[in-house]
């Protein structure tokens, strides 16, 4: 913990620099925080933040640039982080006056994000989570022909035609059947396949045709993405020079963000920031990402985030995540008939 005037004073530092992408210097921190104190005792409060690592300056007589351990410090003393009224009630019409389609809300929350963070803006359209077996039953119709019916978990049911090698009763059938949804209870596709691998005769030919629902419904439920305000992003002064454009072509191009979105993300619906070195890919560590999910708990989820420069407006898109996502999350609850997942504006703490 810092003491309160080295918190001001990197508060300030993070905050100023934040609005003018410029170092900032020990008397534009002093006209901020008004202490009564000297430039010098500032400039030691700096040199105490620069040797803890929150901050560096370029130079000795330059001001001071924050790091990424003072962007996560500033983050955690964030308080009653909340989008205004007048915002709340203009997005709200917003939203109505769209159609109830699911491509036109994730456009509009893309596009809302985008222009207010200037930065680049990604939603991904709620899909159920990845498939796991739950129960099978098989159902004579011929001598040498079943019909498979499986129940994945989230009460999804599929069914396909089942050709037998030999005739088989109904019993058998169904004491196969058991004998299966016993060893295959709760397991994803990857182990599914494994199964098959080492089996034979009627177990072989229906692990394998479970497994191919299994991919079937896994592929349908491919997230979908919508991206906007790559001309925001690019007009970020850290851009001017073209520094870190390649990094971000590479993601965009690549679709990586996505990815990156869904590594980074959270199983809860709070605000996650992920600041910097914090990102799982190179290309992203001098970026910071703020996102939630949104949508019905354990069945329709996705996610609503922006990513930008490490020096990002961070309240505002906290702010602007969390209500849009809460927003998103009750359109989908009321397109399928669900209650809306909880939700939390406060970011969670890395």
């Amino acid at each position: 913990m810092l003491r309160p005037r080295t918190s001001s004073v990197l508060n300030s530092i993070v905050r100023r620099y934040i609005e003018t992408a410029q170092p900032v210097s020990s008397s534009a921190v002093l006209s901020e925080i008004g202490l009564n104190v000297c430039s010098a005792t500032i400039r030691n409060e700096m040199a105490l933040l620069e040797d803890e690592g929150y901050i560096s300056r370029p130079h000795h007589a330059a001001g001071s640039v924050p790091l990424d351990k003072g962007y996560r410090y500033y983050v955690g003393n964030l308080a009653n982080i909340g989008l205004p009224i007048v915002e709340q009630l203009l997005i709200n019409h917003l939203f109505h006056q769209v159609e109830d389609e699911i491509e036109e809300w994730m456009e509009l929350a893309g596009s809302l994000l985008a222009q207010q963070v200037k930065g680049l803006a990604l939603v991904t359209r709620p899909a159920a989570p990845a498939a796991r077996f739950k129960h099978l039953e098989l159902i004579s119709l011929q001598p040498n022909l079943a019909l498979l019916v499986m129940v994945l978990e989230g009460a999804r049911v599929k069914q396909q035609l089942v050709n037998l090698e030999t005739p088989m009763l109904q019993q058998e059938l169904s004491a196969a059947s058991g004998k299966l949804t016993e060893r295959l209870k709760g397991k994803n596709l990857s182990r599914i396949e494994a199964e098959a691998e080492n089996q034979d005769g009627l177990e072989k030919s229906v692990i394998e045709a479970i497994a191919r629902l299994m991919r079937s419904e896994t592929s349908k439920n491919q997230q979908e993405s919508y991206i906007d305000g790559l001309p925001y992003l690019l007009s970020q002064p850290e851009f001017s020079r073209g520094d870190n454009l390649g990094a971000i072509l590479s993601l965009v191009e690549q679709k990586r963000l996505a990815k990156l979105m869904n590594l980074s993300g959270t199983s809860s619906y709070r605000v996650n920031v992920v600041i910097g070195q914090e990102n799982e890919s190179r290309d992203a560590r001098d970026f910071s990402l703020v996102l939630s999910r949104y949508g019905v708990a354990n069945e329709f989820t996705g996610t609503i985030g922006v990513f930008g420069p490490t020096r990002m407006q961070y309240e505002k898109a906290i702010a602007l995540v969390g209500y849009l996502s809460l927003v998103m999350s009750k359109l989908v609850a009321e397109l399928y008939g669900k209650e809306v997942a909880e939700q939390d504006n406060c970011p969670e703490q890395n």
